[in-house]
């Protein structure tokens, strides 16, 4: 997209990308604590959160006018802190509102808000997955029903017992005004591509917070099922511009409006032809000088700092215990909460670099008395640390200026002195002409370095060509011997990408183990002979490519 004249970054969710789906005991985890996820999530945030959702007045306004001078009577499921139902009751003076949380603090921030009335307002704790309404509110009694980024939060077979629960309080020929996350929403995408998929298209984010993805025909679908019928449906996209950081993502959500049990409009043979749009464009600039009117709000449950990755705190950083063979480590990283919306993938320790420190470990023969080069060793470093304590010395880099000082910091409170001498600490932006050259002055007689090591360097195609010209610059060209080893997960490269651009830039495959499976007796096989590495790490998908030049 151009703006002004130059070319922005656009950042966009990928259809054709596949996850990594949680263990069943983490799956079954986040079901059995999703209540307590959501009340840490608002002991953190309170109600500072999410925006006040001024455009529901725009978008539905025509629903909560009151008919004959009777009072409206409107169901929030979900209700947070409150961010609907008090702009609602500020603008519609006939309106009576329930609103339910399954968080005992959001409905206390509710209860606490400045504008909370018991005469206007009442607020309940319900899990509408298994308490019923009705405990709280009539039967047959609400008008109106909004879910606004409710639904998305729930296991996706539990959501039928939600509409059901929502049915028995609604009246006949009442409405539920529902938005949510949208497939193909960026968020999905960053949740994909770091492992957090539960089923399709279902995710957890860092903070243990579930959300689904819902697509028109899934949606209609489930309404549908549960004796609902559409009466407008809309997917919209907007591009949200961030001019400080130079990028245009893609974010996505759907709104629609159901009707329950209205003359005329049920059943499959209805002639009831609703409104729908399978896209509607919008755009938005975050970070801009102007002030957005309510039009232009956009309200995906994530706030614009989150989204680019600008929100984290690395004093509440967590302490992650690492043992491998003959080493221990303590690595201070990203705490979880923060790791789904932190753009810095360098602040985290990724699986594949736990799977290839032990390997190191087990076997230290792969780096023994060699010159080591670690790409995008991140924050953590355990690799380099490992092949520090035999090797010859060890260069460990990143791109990121952040990822490093935390990687300095790891290494001075692991290492003893005499093998914190062997590691050195550089930048390394793939690519980097001066970059390059200062690593490459590293090495012995700048001839280039024996061992070349990459954990889950492989995740962004367009990172692929220059990984692999920066590893072919790097490495020592007078041994035959020389190594490059890669281990990853498979995310949004395949492997035939990565096999033909590595021989493009000089490399060939001597070995390979992919996916857990032994695909030969060679190189990489035997350094599995006489320990449980595999054991360790068998619900992991991970592989191993083994080029030489």
């Amino acid at each position: 997209m151009a703006t002004g004249g130059e070319q922005r970054n656009q950042i966009s969710a990928s259809s054709t990308s596949s996850g990594r789906l949680v263990t069943p005991f983490w799956k079954e985890k986040y079901e059995k604590d999703a209540r307590r996820y959501w009340d840490i999530f608002y002991k953190r945030h309170e109600d500072k959160f999410f925006k006040d959702r001024h455009y529901l007045d725009k978008e539905w306004g025509k629903y909560f006018e009151g008919q004959g001078g009777g009072k409206m009577v409107i169901l929030e499921v979900g209700c947070g802190a409150g961010n609907t139902i008090f702009p609602l009751i500020s603008t519609y003076p006939d309106i009576f509102a329930h609103a339910c949380d399954f968080s005992p603090r959001a409905v206390d921030l509710v209860k606490k808000h400045k504008d909370y009335r018991p005469d206007r307002v009442n607020a309940f704790v319900c899990d509408i997955t298994s308490d019923q309404l009705t405990e709280n509110v009539q039967p047959s009694s609400a008008d109106v029903v909004t879910m606004i980024f409710m639904l998305s939060a729930v296991a996706p077979a539990k959501m039928p017992l939600v509409l059901q629960n929502v049915r028995n309080v609604l009246k006949n020929g009442g409405r539920v005004l529902f938005r949510d996350y949208a497939f193909g929403d960026l968020a999905q995408e960053r949740l994909m591509s770091k492992g957090q998929q539960i089923s399709e298209n279902f995710y957890v984010r860092g903070d243990g917070t579930r959300a689904y993805y819902f697509s028109n025909e899934y949606l209609v679908d489930l309404f549908s099922t549960c004796g609902f019928t559409v009466e407008e449906i809309c997917v919209h996209n907007k591009q949200v511009e961030n001019r400080s950081l130079d990028l245009v993502m893609n974010r996505n959500w759907i709104q629609a409006t159901f009707i329950l049990g209205s003359a005329g409009l049920q059943g499959p043979n209805s002639h009831h032809d609703p409104r729908t749009c399978e896209y509607k464009e919008d755009k938005l600039t975050a970070n801009a000088p102007q002030k957005m009117s309510n039009s232009e709000e956009i309200d995906l449950s994530e706030d614009f700092d989150n989204m680019f990755g600008t929100s984290y705190n690395l004093d509440e950083a967590q302490i992650i215990r690492i043992k491998a063979k003959g080493h221990e480590f303590k690595i201070k990283v990203l705490t979880k909460e923060y790791q789904h919306t932190c753009k810095l993938t360098g602040l985290m320790l990724w699986e594949s670099a736990q799977f290839m420190c032990s390997l190191l470990a087990e076997n230290p023969s792969i780096v023994a008395g060699k010159r080591v080069l670690e790409l995008g060793c991140g924050s953590a470093g355990i690799c380099s640390m490992v092949a520090a304590s035999v090797a010859q010395f060890v260069v460990a880099t990143d791109g990121d200026a952040e990822s490093l000082d935390l990687l300095r910091e790891n290494t001075a409170s692991n290492l003893e002195p005499n093998f914190l001498e062997r590691i050195l600490i550089r930048k390394l932006f793939w690519g980097d002409r001066d970059d390059l050259k200062g690593v490459r002055e590293l090495s012995s007689n700048r001839s280039g370095f024996d061992c070349i090591i990459g954990t889950d360097v492989t995740y962004n195609p367009d990172a692929i060509r220059p990984l692999f010209k920066t590893a072919r610059e790097l490495i020592c060209n007078e041994d035959s011997e020389a190594a490059l080893i890669l281990c990853y997960i498979q995310r949004r490269v395949d492997e035939d990408s990565i096999l033909s651009t590595a021989v493009a830039q000089g490399f060939r495959l001597v070995d390979k183990w992919i996916n857990g499976i032994h695909e030969s007796n060679g190189i990489i096989s035997s350094w599995f002979c006489s320990n449980n590495v595999c054991s360790a790490f068998r619900n992991a998908t991970l592989s191993i490519l083994y080029f030489q030049v």
